[in-house]
């Protein structure tokens, strides 16, 4: 049985390193597993790289399984998808997802791990983590039948968010980025484009999720009088300026936070982290979702992809690692 391991570190930010780990003891609780595929979470993953997490958000900010302390050296990370090699019976040989970091082999109580459904393929399953941010926003916002909305921000969560909310009936879903390639990305999911120009108003439901000042602003002008708009951008150590003059307090407009580290308080008393990711997993059946992948590189190359990442020199959404049977 492998009891050594290699695991990606941030050694400071926008420099990483792959290092050796040792595993520890696989206990009867737990279970040992070979990674297939880990994701960088590009919004959190690129401040953490930067190191532009808040001092005063170190704790709040720490992932299940991370090693090490903000900004560095860390071990961060939190999509991973392997198969188990040893545990209880009734896992070994099956895939699952784990909130773990980018390493190749793991040892975690096995209450830690969440099947993959048979048919999620594992190299999709790693968008887990961003779905269940997309299943706790929708649970905050609780759309209608037939609501106007729109997902301003065309990153990986935006994008779970807008395929989601179009599969609600009678929904008009609009997916608004400053980039018009996104507008490929929108009709695979099931949703309109717009540049947030062109964008139209008198909206239910606006999600913001492009963590810009520009976004958010865009948001408060497209939402009705007395609409939400539901706040997903996480913005670092970075202070965003809100126009909260003109007809904000006039069309009495609501802003209001989402984040996954908490159950929307709408299913709190009835659903556990684990049902939440459970959903998340069984919702990346639709084959449309490839379409969040922007790209895939092997392990060796993750250091080199989170010290471009640090820099925002890498465009696109979802940034699959393959883990290869000698890792």
């Amino acid at each position: 049985m492998a009891r050594s391991a290699r695991a990606c570190w941030l050694r400071s930010p926008g420099h990483a390193e792959i290092r050796p780990a040792e595993l520890p003891p696989v206990g009867p609780a737990d279970v040992l597993v070979r990674t297939l595929w880990s994701a960088v979470s590009r919004g959190t993953e690129r401040v953490v790289a930067a190191g532009r997490v808040p001092p005063r958000q170190y704790a709040i900010m720490r992932a299940p399984f991370q090693e090490g302390d903000f900004p560095g050296p860390v071990k961060y990370g939190y999509l991973n998808v392997g198969v188990v090699e040893a545990g209880p019976g009734e896992l070994v040989g099956r895939t699952v997802f784990c909130l773990f970091p980018h390493q190749t082999r793991y040892v975690v109580p096995a209450a830690a791990v969440v099947v993959v459904p048979d048919d999620v393929p594992a190299s999709r399953a790693v968008l887990a983590g961003t779905m269940e941010t997309a299943v706790n926003a929708l649970w905050d916002a609780a759309p209608l039948v037939g609501d106007r909305i729109a997902v301003v921000g065309a990153g990986m969560v935006g994008c779970c968010c807008a395929a989601l909310a179009a599969r609600l009936p009678g929904v008009d879903v609009q997916l608004v980025d400053t980039d018009p390639d996104r507008a490929a990305v929108a009709e695979r999911l099931g949703t309109r484009f717009a540049l947030p120009a062109d964008a139209e108003g008198d909206l239910d439901l606006v999600v913001h999720t492009s963590a810009t000042a520009d976004g958010l602003a865009r948001c408060l002008e497209l939402a009705a009088p007395e609409a939400t708009v539901l706040e997903l951008s996480w913005y670092g150590d970075r202070s965003v300026a809100v126009p909260l003059g003109e007809a904000f307090h006039a069309r009495r407009l609501v802003v209001r936070s989402s984040q996954v580290g908490t159950i929307a308080p709408a299913r709190r008393g009835r659903r556990t982290f684990a049902d939440r990711l459970g959903l998340a997993l069984r919702l990346l059946a639709d084959p449309a979702l490839d379409v969040l992948v922007a790209d895939e590189r092997p392990f060796d190359e993750l250091p080199e992809l989170l010290g471009r990442l640090a820099r925002d020199e890498v465009p696109g959404l979802c940034h699959r690692i393959r883990y290869d049977e000698e890792d």
